[in-house]
């Protein structure tokens, strides 16, 4: 066994241990497990987000794009901290109106404030069809981190089975108190390898970062602007804007909000993470450095961008701190996505088809679907392909398709009604499904228009499509019938 595997198998155990032991001296009812009994300080809030915002995608997606795509990739920065903006002023309305009506999931949220189970089915199975995907995106990248790291040790089938397992087991024991404690880990590890890689490897092989950007334009000229068709101008706004807006529906956000022990914590932490989110700017450094080190490297083969170029720097023992740091990368942002699936499923889906069963069995029902979700991913993963970002922007094209019904419901006076809510998310998931599944984009569609609309990210265009269906069958259907309580703003 090598040094690297070694480390990482030691900071597997230890992710295990915190798990496992986060649940001490707690009973796990549904509320508990799922949302940590709404007790959650500062710091723990600020972990979790930023176990959402600091993901494989970090360690892969940010190097493997900067060094296949250059500039188009600056919108992983720059949608961030737009995103933590909403977060700042939505985050404590949910907060607030979750506590008063005792929410749990996501769907909770929407079957409150629409008076509608069937929309709350309907949030739950676009959450899930958003989540598996992104579920993917953290094993595909564990398997990546962990082979890699381990020198080919352990294959990518084998990390990807052992990262699911140990994910089952402490999820279902610990809920998100072991997502709390392993995230608080995690941060400290991501945020000191991470500077350092993206300080000492420009240096190391430039000289220093402006004479690696000096050397990247002579081997790709204009790699560092936005080209005119493609991933240009119009794409790089699209693209940011749903990923900003985006980021506010994920369900497992909506589970972190909810634990917070008061609207407080929620403002404290978003006031620091736009500042942390420049972490992804020290992850490009190490992928454009990597562009004059270790080229030739294509497709989904750039995610190995920032694993290769490390292997080739340094000894292995270090080299199995950056893949147990990329390890634990994966499991905090899996785990939340893992227990907002089966809570959804198990509150707004089953118990809807089966209204008399218990808050106890409800609760027992969501643990013991966490090893189903996870087989589900796991086969995802390993046979749904494609490179990480891309897995990314497909999530978020999906999730998306919440925020039109989302924004409106915080409106004193809300006109918009279930059945526009139900009729807009409908339209613009199955744009996305459609474009997703044909492998369309607006440019294949419609070849004659100005490539100003062709490169729009297709989650813009469901989104405006699903906006225009929401209030004109809010408009046909008259006001939703509101209760006085929910009349008074969140």
């Amino acid at each position: 066994m090598n040094s690297a595997l070694v480390v990482i198998v030691l900071f597997l155990i230890i992710a295990f241990y915190l798990g496992i032991k986060a649940k001490k001296g707690k009973e796990m009812s549904l509320d508990e497990w799922a949302v940590g009994g709404r007790g959650f300080g500062a710091f723990f809030i600020f972990v979790l987000l930023a176990g959402e915002m600091n993901t494989t995608f970090t360690f892969l997606g940010g190097s493997g794009w900067a060094y296949s795509k250059g500039a188009p990739a600056a919108y992983m920065i720059i949608y961030l901290p737009l995103s933590i903006i909403f977060m700042y002023w939505l985050g404590p309305a949910i907060w607030k109106y979750a506590r008063q009506h005792k929410l749990v999931s996501q769907s909770d949220f929407f079957v409150s404030k629409y008076n509608s189970r069937f929309l709350g089915v309907l949030v739950a199975i676009i959450g899930v069809i958003a989540m598996v995907p992104y579920l993917g995106l953290q094993l595909k990248g564990l398997g990546i981190i962990v082979s890699a790291a381990s020198y080919g040790a352990i294959s990518e089938t084998t990390a990807i089975i052992i990262g699911a397992f140990t994910l089952t087991i402490y999820v279902m024991v610990s809920g998100i108190h072991g997502s709390a404690w392993t995230a608080a880990l995690k941060d400290i590890m991501i945020f000191l390898i991470v500077v350092f890689l993206g300080v000492y490897l420009p240096f190391h092989y430039y000289g220093g970062i402006q004479p690696m950007f000096e050397a990247v334009e002579k081997i790709k000229p204009e790699f560092f602007t936005l080209p005119k068709e493609g991933l240009s101008v119009s794409w790089f706004i699209s693209a940011s804007l749903l990923s900003a807006i985006g980021g506010m529906a994920w369900p497992h956000l909506f589970g972190a909000v909810y634990a917070s022990k008061s609207a407080k914590s929620i403002r404290k932490n978003t006031i620091m993470q736009p500042v942390y989110s420049l972490i992804l700017m020290f992850v490009f450094f190490v992928g454009f450095a990597a562009i004059g080190q270790v080229p030739g490297l294509e497709g989904s083969e750039s995610d190995f961008a920032l694993l290769n170029l490390s292997m080739q720097t340094f000894d292995p023992w270090f080299v199995g701190v950056i893949g147990a740091a990329g390890l634990l990368t994966a499991l905090v942002p899996a785990s939340m996505l893992m227990m907002a699936t089966t809570t959804s499923f198990s509150l707004n889906v089953y118990k809807v088809l089966a209204p008399k069963t218990s808050e106890k069995t409800i609760a027992r029902l969501a643990k013991y679907l966490v090893p189903v979700v996870a087989f589900i991913a796991v086969y995802f993963t390993l046979y749904g392909g494609d490179t990480i970002v891309t897995l990314l922007l497909l999530g978020y094209g999906f999730v998306a398709q919440l925020l039109p019904a989302l924004f409106f419901s915080f409106m004193k006076n809300n006109f918009v009604t279930k059945y526009g809510a139900i009729a807009g998310m409908i339209a613009g998931v199955g744009v996305v499904m459609y474009t997703t599944i044909m492998n369309s984009t607006v440019g294949s569609l419609f070849p004659s228009l100005p490539s100003v609309i062709k490169d729009l990210d297709i989650g813009i265009i469901a989104l405006v499509i699903n906006l225009i269906i929401t209030i004109i069958v809010s408009l046909l259907t008259g006001k939703q019938s509101i209760n006085k309580e929910e009349k008074q703003p969140a």
